[in-house]
C-alpha cells in the first residue's frame, strides 16, 4: 500500500479516488446476499472485517476472550444459584418456591429480548458493563431480602442483567475476531461449564454449614427455620454478587473495551471507527492499512443506467440502528429458513427440540437440589452438606462432557445428528431412572450419568444448529430457536406450581421431554458431519 493509501499493482479500472473498496490485504466473505441489507453498511462491514482479518488474533481478542467469557459463566451460574438456594429460602419463607424461579426465568427473558436492542442503541460497550454492575448489584440486595416477595422480585431484577450477557457479550466478541477464529465462540462455552462448578463449590460450605437442617418427609411438625439460623443462603448472594461487581470492575476499569467499530460506523462515526481500528493493532503490535478513505468510498456505488456515481447516505440514527438491528428478523431471512420443504422441515424440528430442551432443562435444573435434599433425608443422610457435596461432583462430571462431545460427533456413522439424539434419550434415561433410586449413592450415581450426557448434548446441539441454518439465514435462525428456548424456560416453574414436590414429578416430566427430544432429533433430514455449511 503506498503512502496516499492505495494499493500497488491496481489498474485505474480497480481504484477509485486512490482506494481500493473491495478489499484489504484479506479477504473475507459475507453472511448475507447483496441486498439483503443496507448496501452501504453491509459494503463498510466488509472492509472492517477485512481490516480485523489483516490484524489477526492477538493479545487484544485473547484478552476479550477473557472478560467475555464471563458472561458465559453469568450465564450459567445464576440459573445454578436459584436452584442451590431454594430448599433453605423456602424452609425460612416457607413459601412456594416455584415462583422464585418463575420471577428468575421471566427476568431472563425480557433481558434476551432487551440487551440486543439496546446495545444498538447506547453501544455495545455501555450494555457490555452494565448487565454485570445490574447482576451483582441486585443479588447482593436479594442478599438481604426479609420476605419472599422481595427475594422473588429481586430475583427477576438480577436476572434481567444476566438474560442480556450472551446476546451482547457474543456480538462484542464476533465483532473483534477475525473470521478465521470465529470458532473461538464455541470454546467459551468453558466458562459456561465453569459456572456450575463455580456455583457449586462456594454453595457447599456457606449452605452447608449456615442452614436450617432439611425436615425429614415423615416430620410432621418441623421446628422454625429463624434467619438467626438459616444465613448460608444469604451469604451466597453476597458472595455470588460481589463476585459479579468485581468482574464488573475488571471489565470496566482494567481492561479498556472500545467500542464496536461495526456499531460506530453504524452511527456515521466512520472516523472514530478507523481510529480504534488502528488502536487494537498497535496493542498487538501490528499495523493496520485501514483508512477513512476506505469506508468514505464504499458510500459511492456505481448506479446501473448512470455515467457516474451517486453517493448513498445511510441512515445513522439510533432508529436506523435498531432497523438493522430487526433486519435480522426480515421476512427474506424467515423465509429462506422455510425456502424448500425439506428446509422447512429441519428448521421446524430444530425450533421444536430448543423449545422441549428449554422447558425439560430448567424443570430439572430448578428442583433438582430440592429433590436430591428429600429423598436424600428419607435416606437418612440427607444433611445439607452432604446435599451440596453431590452437587459439586455433579458439576464435576459435567465438564469433561462439554470436551467429548467434540470427539462423538466425528465418529462415522454418528455424526452430529446421531449424537445429539442418543445423548439427548441418555439424559431422560438418567433422570428417570433416579426416581428408582433406594440409597443416595445410587441416586448421586444416576444424577452422575445425566450430568455427564446433558453436558455432551448441549455441546453438540449449540453446534448442530448454526450448522443446519444457512450462512444468510443463520442469525434469524438462532434468533428464533432461542427465543423459542426462553419462552419455555417461563414456562417450568408454573408447571412446577401444579406438581406435587412431595413426589417426584417434576423429574418425570423432564426426564420424558428430553426422551421425545432425542427420538425428534433422529427425524433431522441434514447431517453436517464431513460437510461444509452453506
Amino acid at each position: 500500500m503506498s503512502n496516499n493509501g492505495s494499493f500497488e499493482g491496481e489498474s485505474k479500472d480497480e481504484k477509485k479516488n486512490g482506494v481500493r473498496v473491495d478489499e484489504l490485504q484479506a479477504g473475507t466473505q459475507d453472511i448475507y446476499t447483496d441486498g439483503a441489507v443496507d448496501p452501504v453498511y453491509q459494503a463498510k462491514a466488509k472492509i472492517l472485517n477485512d481490516a480485523f482479518q489483516e490484524i489477526g488474533m492477538g493479545k487484544y481478542q485473547w484478552h476479550l476472550f477473557v472478560v467475555a467469557g464471563f458472561g458465559w459463566l453469568s450465564d450459567n451460574l445464576w440459573p445454578i444459584v436459584t436452584g442451590l438456594i431454594l430448599v433453605p429460602v423456602g424452609n425460612e419463607f416457607l413459601f412456594q418456591t416455584e415462583f422464585l424461579k418463575l420471577g428468575q426465568n421471566i427476568g431472563l427473558l425480557v433481558g434476551a429480548a432487551f440487551w440486543g436492542v439496546a446495545s444498538d442503541v447506547w453501544g455495545r460497550r455501555w450494555a457490555f458493563n452494565i448487565t454485570f454492575f445490574i447482576t451483582g448489584v441486585f443479588a447482593v440486595a436479594a442478599g438481604g431480602s426479609p420476605n419472599e416477595i422481595a427475594l422473588c422480585s429481586l430475583a427477576a431484577a438480577w436476572s434481567i442483567g444476566v438474560g442480556g450477557n450472551l446476546p451482547v457479550d457474543s456480538a462484542i466478541f464476533l465483532e473483534f475476531v477475525p473470521a478465521s477464529h470465529q470458532y473461538l465462540l464455541t470454546v467459551l462455552s468453558i466458562w459456561w461449564a465453569f459456572g456450575q462448578l463455580l456455583g457449586s463449590l462456594v454453595a457447599w460450605p456457606l449452605i452447608a454449614n449456615y442452614s436450617c437442617p432439611t425436615p425429614a418427609a415423615t416430620d410432621l411438625n418441623p421446628p422454625p427455620c429463624l434467619r438467626s439460623a438459616n444465613e448460608g443462603w444469604r451469604y451466597f448472594l453476597y458472595a455470588m454478587g460481589g463476585l459479579m461487581l468485581v468482574l464488573w470492575i475488571i471489565r470496566f476499569f482494567v481492561f479498556k473495551l472500545y467500542e464496536s467499530p461495526k456499531y460506530l460506523m453504524g452511527r456515521g462515526e466512520d472516523e472514530l471507527a478507523v481510529k480504534i481500528v488502528h488502536k487494537i493493532a498497535a496493542y498487538n503490535g501490528k499495523t493496520s492499512n485501514l483508512t477513512l478513505e476506505h469506508l468514505m468510498q464504499a458510500g459511492k456505488l456505481n448506479i446501473p443506467g448512470k455515467e457516474k456515481e451517486e453517493e448513498l447516505q445511510m441512515d445513522t440514527s439510533a432508529l436506523g440502528a435498531v432497523k438493522r438491528q430487526f433486519q435480522k428478523f426480515s421476512g427474506d431471512h424467515f423465509r429462506g429458513l422455510f425456502a424448500t420443504r425439506k428446509m422447512a422441515y429441519s428448521t421446524s424440528i430444530l425450533i421444536v427440540v430448543w423449545a422441549f430442551i428449554g422447558l425439560a432443562f430448567p424443570l430439572y435444573n430448578s428442583f433438582v437440589t430440592y429433590f436430591l435434599a428429600t429423598r436424600g433425608a428419607n435416606f437418612g443422610d440427607g444433611s445439607v452438606y452432604i446435599t451440596y457435596r453431590n452437587q459439586v461432583i455433579l458439576s464435576v462430571i459435567g465438564i469433561p462432557g462439554a470436551l467429548m462431545a467434540g470427539f462423538f460427533v466425528e465418529i462415522p456413522y454418528l455424526g452430529r445428528r446421531g449424537t445429539v439424539s442418543i445423548f439427548t434419550i441418555l439424559t431422560g434415561v438418567f433422570i428417570l431412572a433416579s426416581t428408582t433410586a433406594r440409597t443416595s449413592n445410587a441416586l448421586l450415581g444416576w444424577n452422575c450419568g445425566y450430568s455427564f450426557t446433558s453436558n455432551v448434548m448441549y455441546g453438540v446441539l449449540y453446534a448442530l444448529s448454526p450448522e443446519l441454518f444457512p450462512t444468510k439465514d443463520r442469525g434469524t435462525g438462532n434468533a428464533i430457536v432461542a427465543t423459542a428456548n426462553r419462552i419455555f424456560g417461563v414456562m417450568a416453574p408454573v408447571i412446577a406450581l401444579y406438581a406435587n414436590l412431595e413426589t417426584a414429578v417434576p423429574i418425570w416430566v423432564s426426564g420424558a421431554i428430553f426422551l421425545v427430544s432425542g427420538f425428534i432429533t433422529l427425524l433431522l433430514p441434514f447431517e453436517p458431519r464431513g460437510r461444509a455449511s452453506l
